[in-house]
């Protein structure tokens, strides 16, 4: 570049409006958006490590797609190329990918073709970037404020990770503010201006999310302010920002996600029955301008679906209201809106007339059924073939109904309509069930079958797999318990998660395939268990594998001191506590390391009331007072204050949580039974000589009786036990902390 072109550069720069100007250039400028590239979230890793695949950036205008493509530019070593999908054309692609082709060739260096606004793009224009982003010649950042699913082609979409970025807070905004007011190079930091609190939360409130709409507005209102006052000071006040951005930018398009979104949200609300958000949600489409008869064909589908037989009164007063609107128009018609509104968000709900889409199902499943002979027209051939023979009419009865086959054959005991309990159809509900006891006793009689035949299903295949459950409920338990502790508090795809114990992987697997957009903490208790998860984790890309800690609680500070930033949007783990010594001191370092929201979620398993093997025995055998100091031998073992294995229980975690979290903590206590069989491997551990620090069950009770004692002892275990199943109990803690706002250390 000559001194001509860096002259112009500089001066384009200078010139360019605020927002341009204040653009952050490097990650740790960059203002809000924590969730995808806060500390030690998969995005900032793959910006700081130089190592990105194809990225699509999604999100409304203002929330900085654009900026976190310059971020990569100012820190790739990449080559950098950057097109608007609303100036470039077919002819600017193939030029870009030559460029990138020759870098390549010549000097081994890749290149990163960022597009912005790609739903812009046609779909030839779109394939034309298909077969380089394949082959890897070029890495493709494509940044739209549409939904890519819908926009974007899906080769493209399936070859790109894409984030998605939220309006910013207002305390974003407010940051943004501050620094393009002190800013001396690129804001007005060398201009004496100030701006009135009321002003400053007047914009930040309009610009709605908008970082661009509010340096917008800040720029029109320093740009025609007149200075005042010695020294001659801006200054921004209310009637100046209320002249600066008149009116709240309503993120809203009647084609695209907007209008998905939140024509769903409305939905919702009714389904939920909260008037407050359904009259909501409407006053903000009428605002942004959808067209009022959209919304009246959406509340008459909900009338039927959601509302349905439980007040059967709700599509007729839709409809009326619907031609109310057309008779009057707007502004007026919006009362008939608010009435239908909020008719449905207060009525009783039903959705039992989605059985119609059971029957569906059940036609399309189910082989071709004839109807049933006294069912079929009998004007026809009734003579010849005795149709419609057997009919009962229902009128001729009492109550105008009588019991008798409607269904065919082949779909006797079939129910598609399931009444509610809920308003009118509560009255319904009790008719139709009583009839439908009748009609299936009828069914009984006509087919001579046995009561039997309306449950006894041997090919259900939901029953042939709850058999299977119960076969070994280990692996059931540990998979149920793992997914409670994973919902115990929001998980988004690009959360921040910490297993305190990944010994086994449990947790630690599950949770990378909830968050593939952030990050996943693995603690290890010692250096095999870190290298088994190292080995099962590299089939994945550096990027995505956990990060594998090893250590105990009390080494975290030291093991993450290399990044000071990072908390932990939740903490998981089973079994992290019994190593510790101090229980209520390792609670302290992991709500050290929560984020605020930030939740815990830990099972442990008590040792203290495992069960007892004594229990399992028949000790007749071996004499009362040998039986009863065998008890009390084994019961000294989890009553020795001096192990720190046994010597706490849920009482102690629950004073822990008291004093770290106030109320906020909760403790569960679970007890369950597991089948153990007694192998003589087990035997040989419970009787055998220890093999690490701890005394085996047998050098335990030595401790109380003599060696012929506990010979006879293990004699009456091998006898009454070995590869038996017993029923081993166990009582596990929950101890968990919810979504603590402030309360993290």
């Amino acid at each position: 570049m000559n001194l001509f072109e860096q002259a112009r550069k500089e001066r384009l720069e200078s010139d360019a409006p605020l927002a341009a100007r204040m653009r952050p250039r490097v990650l740790d400028d960059f203002v809000g958006q924590e969730a995808i590239v806060g500390p030690g979230r998969l995005l900032r890793r793959a910006i700081q490590a130089d190592q990105l695949s194809s990225l699509i950036f999604y999100g409304p205008p203002g929330t900085g797609k654009t900026t976190l493509a310059q971020v990569i530019a100012n820190t790739t070593a990449a080559h950098f190329i950057a097109l608007n999908a609303v100036l470039a054309g077919v002819k600017d692609i193939r030029a870009a990918i030559d460029e990138a082709q020759e870098r390549l060739a010549l000097h081994g260096q890749h290149t990163i073709l960022f597009v912005d606004e790609v739903h812009r793009f046609n779909k030839a224009q779109q394939d034309a970037l298909l077969p380089w982003v394949e082959n890897g010649t070029v890495i493709f950042v494509g940044a739209t404020t549409e939904n890519p699913y819908f926009e974007v082609n899906k080769a493209l979409v399936s070859r790109s990770r894409i984030f998605q970025l939220k309006p910013l807070d207002e305390e974003h905004l407010r940051q943004v503010a501050h620094h393009a007011l002190s800013d001396p190079q690129r804001g007005y930091g060398k201009r004496n201006v100030t701006i009135d609190e009321d002003a400053l939360e007047h914009l930040v409130g309009v610009a709605n999310g908008d970082a661009r709409a509010l340096l917008n507005a800040l720029e029109l209102a320093v740009e025609t302010t007149e200075p005042t006052g010695r020294p001659p000071t801006i200054r921004i006040t209310m009637a100046i920002a209320e002249e600066s951005i008149q009116r709240r930018a309503v993120l809203y398009d009647k084609e695209g996600d907007y209008h998905f979104d939140t024509i769903s949200a409305y939905i919702k609300s009714l389904r939920g029955s909260d008037p407050d958000a359904a009259l909501y949600w409407l006053a903000k489409m009428i605002y942004a301008g959808e067209e009022p008869r959209f919304i009246f064909r959406r509340m008459l589908i909900f009338a039927g679906e959601d509302v349905g037989m439980a007040d059967p009164q709700a599509i007729q007063v839709v409809t009326a209201c619907a031609a109310a609107f057309d008779r009057v128009g707007l502004p007026e018609g919006n009362f008939p809106l608010a009435h239908a509104t909020i008719y449905l968000a207060t009525a009783e709900k039903s959705n039992s007339a989605m059985g119609f889409f059971a029957a569906l199902d059940a036609i399309r499943s189910e082989p071709e059924s004839d109807v049933p002979n006294h069912l079929r027209d009998a004007s026809r051939d009734k003579e010849g073939f005795g149709h419609g023979e057997g009919y009962l009419y229902p009128h001729a009865y009492r109550e105008h109904w009588v019991a008798q086959q409607y269904l065919p054959d082949s779909m006797q005991g079939k129910v598609f309509y399931q009444p509610s309990e809920r308003g009118d159809e509560a009255r319904v509900q009790r008719q139709v069930t009583r009839r439908r006891e009748a009609q299936l006793a009828a069914m009984v009689d006509q087919t001579g079958a046995p009561p039997e035949i309306l449950t006894f299903s041997p090919q259900d295949t939901a029953r042939d797999r709850w058999l299977q459950r119960t076969i070994s409920n280990a692996g059931e338990e540990l998979a149920a318990l793992r997914d409670r502790l994973l919902a115990t508090g929001p998980l988004h795809r690009h959360s921040v998660l910490l297993d305190v114990n990944a010994a086994s992987g449990l947790l630690t697997w599950e949770a990378l395939r909830r968050l593939p957009e952030g990050g996943v903490y693995a603690l290890t208790p010692g250096p095999d268990d870190a290298q088994a998860l190292r080995e099962q984790a590299a089939f994945l890309s550096a990027l995505e594998r956990p990060t594998i800690l090893e250590g105990d609680i009390a080494d975290l500070p030291r093991l993450l001191a290399g990044e000071p930033g990072l908390r932990f949007d939740g903490i998981v783990g089973r079994n992290a506590l019994p190593r510790s010594a101090d229980k209520a001191a390792a609670l302290g370092q992991l709500k050290a390391l929560l984020a605020d929201g930030g939740w815990l979620a830990l099972a442990e398993r008590i040792p203290r009331h495992t069960q007892r093997i004594y229990a399992l025995l028949d000790c007749a055998s071996l004499g009362d007072d040998l039986a009863a100091r065998y008890r009390a031998a084994e019961e000294a073992i989890y009553a020795d204050a001096a192990d720190d294995l046994v010597n706490w229980d849920e009482d102690t975690l629950r004073s822990a949580l008291v004093e770290l979290w106030g109320q906020s903590g909760e403790v569960q206590v679970v007890d369950s039974v597991m089948e153990l069989q007694v192998t003589p491997v087990l035997l040989g551990r419970w009787f055998g000589a220890a093999t690490g620090e701890r005394p085996s069950y047998a050098q335990r009770l030595a401790e109380r009786l003599t060696k012929a004692e506990v010979d006879a002892v293990e004699q009456l275990v091998r006898r009454q036990l070995l590869q038996q199943r017993v029923q081993w109990g166990s009582r596990t803690a929950l101890v968990t902390v919810r979504e603590i706002e402030g309360m993290t250390g």
